[in-house]
């Protein structure tokens, strides 16, 4: 109960913080947004924004983990700061590096969900779109790639997931195997899942004949 309600006193604090950088974005007040930002990293995370965006996902992640467990909700709350610094630097024509917290944050948001995050505290799944539609056209770290074909997949988004498969495998980052795996898996659905997720038994078949027909040319 008592981490319940610091957790909530929390994203109290971070949505209000959050309403105000949006105004000062607003009035094309950038600096302030990131001072405003980076008081909320120091308050609540004890690191400033530059250590933070020094730091690998995987080192982030590391600094949440209690022994075998991970800090999902705070590593969520965290990914939300960093979303919307990387907006910011959008706004102010940093690509290099509002694309660099954006990736970041949408790493986290996934790998959270992943590890018992209440989806309801930020509306993940709603956070997880915006960052992918901030991030558009651009190429995602192979490992952040892999999750969100996870997630997509997961979440019934199986259209989505195969998209995320097609960019791995052209970029040599999953195998024959790996993807027949995933088109398998699919198959013990039944018809109107896949469909619901975009995604017919007769499309399925073909990906998986595909992939089959390369491994045995390989």
């Amino acid at each position: 109960m008592l981490r319940r309600d610091y957790l909530v006193r929390m994203i109290e604090d971070m949505t209000e913080a959050v309403v105000t950088v949006f105004g000062l974005k607003q009035q094309k007040k950038h600096t302030e947004a990131l001072w405003k930002l980076d008081d909320l990293f120091k308050r609540h995370f004890r690191l400033n924004s530059q250590l933070l965006n020094s730091l690998s996902v995987k080192d982030i992640i590391d600094m949440f983990r209690l022994g075998d467990k991970v800090e999902a909700d705070k590593l969520q709350s965290m990914a939300r700061l960093m979303k919307e610094e990387g907006l910011v630097y959008l706004e102010m024509n940093d690509t290099d590096e509002g694309l660099k917290r954006l990736m970041k944050a949408l790493h986290l948001f996934i790998y959270s969900t992943f590890h018992g995050a209440d989806k309801e505290l930020w509306g993940v799944d709603k956070e997880v779109g915006e960052t992918l539609a901030a991030v558009k056209g651009y190429r995602l770290p192979a490992d952040t790639e892999k999750l969100l074909l996870s997630y997509e997949e997961q979440e019934g988004r199986f259209d989505k997931a195969e998209d995320c498969l097609f960019r791995l495998r052209k970029d040599g980052e999953v195998g024959s195997e790996e993807a027949a795996a995933f088109y398998r898996r699919l198959l013990q659905l039944d018809d109107e899942a896949l469909e619901r997720g975009g995604l017919p038994r007769e499309e399925v078949l073909e990906g998986l004949e595909l992939v089959e027909k390369e491994a045995d040319n390989a």
